[in-house]
């Protein structure tokens, strides 16, 4: 039977990006396949120049995703005056400075950044092509000991528990999510044979890591929860 990887995402805040624009950053209550494919590459210790490897990671990804905690909304205001020569520290654990010319930060920035506090969700993540590297005792290894800290979409969002559950056999990401509560919102890829009454989400959850920017579409569905043995998701 194929193996499942799951994982667990909480902490005080965190922030699952939603569809951007101008200076607001909105987000989910659930990560998309972005988050995901970040997440585990900075596990394993890739770098941004990486994209190649990013983008054929994320094409394997299947998952789906149980919101045990969907968590409560909170909008930062925020603004900053930030010139060439701002250093700050990295994950690399070296600080980095700012790029451009003097005067690139004359006027505040400001910005409006959406986070969930106390959330809480379990996903079910598996792979295409399963033999091909890296693998899901790779990606389990990496999330058990990763190269350098973690974060739930941005930097501030530190995982307040281990992000790595267990390793589990499944038919599919749907199935390994079996055992949650009866009312635990469930969200996962559109699919052939799902009920026809599940939200239908269009939402843009895929980035070109080469390009730096996201694109296209796909639909999810969102239901609740009802254990396998009683027929399945409602």
């Amino acid at each position: 039977m194929p193996c499942c990887l799951i994982l667990v995402l909480e902490g005080p805040l965190v922030a699952f990006g939603a569809e951007m624009v101008d200076a607001r950053g909105p987000v989910r209550d659930w990560p998309g396949a972005s988050l995901l494919t970040g997440l585990l590459a900075n596990a394993l210790g890739w770098t941004r120049g990486m994209g190649d490897a990013h983008d054929r990671l994320q094409a394997r990804l299947d998952f789906a995703v149980a919101l045990d905690r969907p968590g409560t909304p909170v909008r930062d205001f925020q603004t900053a005056a930030l010139g060439h020569g701002d250093t700050g520290w990295t994950t690399f654990g070296v600080p980095e400075g700012r790029a451009g010319g003097a005067g690139t930060y004359d006027s505040p920035h400001i910005r409006e950044r959406d986070y969930r506090a106390d959330a809480s969700v379990r996903v079910a993540l598996m792979l295409r092509e399963a033999a091909e590297p890296p693998t899901l005792d790779d990606l389990a290894a990496a999330l058990t000991a990763p190269a350098r800290p973690l974060f739930l979409g941005r930097k501030p969002c530190l995982p307040s528990r281990p992000v790595f559950e267990a390793v589990v056999e499944a038919p599919g990401v749907v199935e390994a999510l079996a055992g949650g509560a009866d009312d635990t919102p469930l969200v996962m890829l559109d699919r052939p044979g799902l009920p026809d009454h599940l939200e239908r989400l269009h939402v843009t959850d895929q980035r070109n890591f080469r390009s730096g920017v996201h694109g296209g579409e796909r639909v999810f569905r969102r239901g609740r929860w009802t254990p396998l043995a009683t027929g399945g998701v409602s």
